[in-house]
């Protein structure tokens, strides 16, 4: 296992918290529906699958971003288990929501890391969940948060403890796993449980319900980041591959918003009367 620098330990921690603290200001001042959304975006397997690079190999961390492919639907069933589990408010609801969805996730993972996936089937099988989850979130109404809670210090700095501790195990795991684990690790959530665990005590169980349904629909990005690296990392080094893949998942983010305001207007102008 390699020595990893300080600068780069400290460089974790900054990223962690910018990121969970992003989503929670936009939750409050926009909505929990675009935060789940936005939780799709490649903000932590971002920084898990970098950080496994500059600390591995490109080349390690190229071969774990197909693995990761595969590893979103561990993620969806995080949220699934969370949901069924989590629905009481305050701590209780949270600790139980925490256990089921930490079970669900590790029991997929299991599954998940018993195969050796391409691009392809990766792909396959999590746009299978996506579709399987969608429709079992399907019924969660949406919620809006109330914005009458402000941000604390104890709340940021439960997010920032949280987060870091959680990027901190991945990238020292990566040191020690296959590729596969390596792989589904960074797919783990890690920024959105953070954020999920301080909007389910600050708000409750509906608007945490809400950001755990929008977000397969939101793994577009995700997957398209995931994809573009592990070709990129290795020819490209990771900085250019980094970028380019922030690129295609913009890309995919602002085209996916485009495509469901269409459909938006299209629904309303089909109502009677409108």
């Amino acid at each position: 296992m390699l020595e990893v620098p300080l600068s780069w330990q400290l460089a974790k921690i900054a990223a962690s918290v910018s990121m969970v603290l992003g989503l929670g200001v936009i939750a409050v001042r926009v909505s929990p529906r675009v935060a789940g959304l936005l939780a799709g975006y490649p903000l932590g397997t971002a920084l898990a699958l970098f950080f496994i690079g500059l600390e591995i190999s490109p080349l390690y961390a190229a071969q774990s971003a197909v693995h990761t492919l595969a590893g979103f639907t561990a993620t969806m069933a995080l949220g699934a288990g969370y949901w069924l589990c989590g629905r009481k408010p305050g701590m209780r609801g949270v600790l139980l929501g925490t256990c089921g969805g930490l079970a669900a996730w590790f029991a997929v993972s299991l599954v998940l890391a018993r195969f050796d996936f391409t691009r392809l089937s990766g792909t396959l099988v999590t746009l299978c969940a996506i579709v399987v989850f969608s429709l079992l979130f399907r019924r969660i109404p949406d919620s809006v948060a109330s914005a009458r809670a402000p941000f604390s210090w104890r709340a940021l700095f439960a997010r920032a403890l949280l987060a870091t501790a959680i990027i901190f195990v991945i990238t020292t795991l990566a040191h020690w796993v296959p590729t596969a684990w390596a792989g589904t690790l960074a797919a783990f959530p890690i920024t959105m449980l953070p954020f999920l665990l301080i909007l389910h005590l600050s708000q409750g169980p509906a608007p945490t319900a809400t950001v755990i349904k929008h977000y397969p629909m939101g793994l577009g990005s995700l997957w398209s980041y995931a994809l573009c690296v592990s070709y990129t990392y290795d020819a490209w080094g990771l900085v250019p591959g980094t970028l380019a893949g922030f690129l295609v998942a913009t890309l995919w983010l602002l085209g996916w918003m485009k495509l469901q305001r269409w459909w938006s207007a299209r629904r309303l102008k089909a109502r009677p009367g409108v």
